[in-house]
């Protein structure tokens, strides 16, 4: 999927969420290199992560927490659009990517 096409799907994925979550999630979708869309949403996710485990137990660590959560689902929504039969597959190389002390 191209980057636009991925911005897209990205939007319409995410259309009819809380604004402030929606806004912070395409905060770090945006920030994410461009590139195959399940790859780039992983990415996202994990920066957000890191972000909310940096924040500690401010308020904005929850948003964080919320948007890595988002973006961790989506990019599994996009793996099952591509192809249902590797959920468990990209479920299981998605957690690989996360650092041990997340």
């Amino acid at each position: 999927m191209s980057g636009d096409a991925g911005v897209d799907w990205f939007i319409s994925h995410t259309t009819g969420a809380p604004e402030a979550l929606r806004a912070r999630s395409q905060r770090f979708f945006d920030a994410a290199p461009p590139g195959e869309l399940v790859q780039r949403l992983a990415t996202a996710g994990r920066a957000a992560l890191g972000e909310a485990t940096r924040d500690g137990a401010a308020r904005a660590a929850a948003l964080d927490l919320l948007a890595a959560d988002t973006l961790i689902t989506l990019a599994l929504l996009r793996a099952v659009e591509d192809d249902p039969t590797t959920l468990g597959v990209a479920a299981s190389a998605l957690r690989r990517q996360v650092p041990p002390s997340a």
